[in-house]
């Protein structure tokens, strides 16, 4: 308690290094689960994404970046444009750069997935939300 203080030194030096975590923790919560953002670098990030059992995605485009997706548990329903697909462990499915997307779990099991996001530009802002169950859109 006596080290308070430092956190704002802590910020300073976080916000120089333009880094994310003085605005975002690293885990986000959101209504349909969370998401855990494990590494990035230039043009990629990586995150680890867990959905609650019933709950979906918004569905969404990005302008700036494509996603790979890879099921660790469970099972997911996957809008990738016009097609909708059930992937379970170890199956993967790729979503290019514009193309509409959701992400849902229709089983009684958290889902969770590994999202590989490449592109020019990473940030949560370039999320074009078509349709949202949460009155995001």
């Amino acid at each position: 308690r006596e080290r308070s203080q430092d956190v704002k030194k802590i910020v300073a030096a976080l916000e120089a290094q333009g880094r994310e975590e003085k605005n975002l923790h690293r885990k986000v919560h959101r209504p349909w689960g969370w998401y855990d953002s494990i590494d990035a670098g230039p043009r990629f990030q990586v995150k680890r994404i867990m959905v609650k059992p019933g709950a979906s995605l918004s569905l969404q485009m990005h302008h700036h970046r494509a996603e790979h997706w890879i099921v660790v548990r469970g099972t997911a329903e996957v809008t990738n444009g016009e097609q909708v697909l059930t992937l379970t462990e170890n199956q993967s499915t790729y979503i290019p750069v514009g193309q509409k997307h959701r992400l849902a779990n229709p089983g009684k099991v958290p889902l969770e997935i590994i999202e590989v996001q490449s592109g020019s530009y990473l940030g949560e802002d370039d999320i074009v939300r078509l349709e949202d169950s949460y009155s995001r859109t």
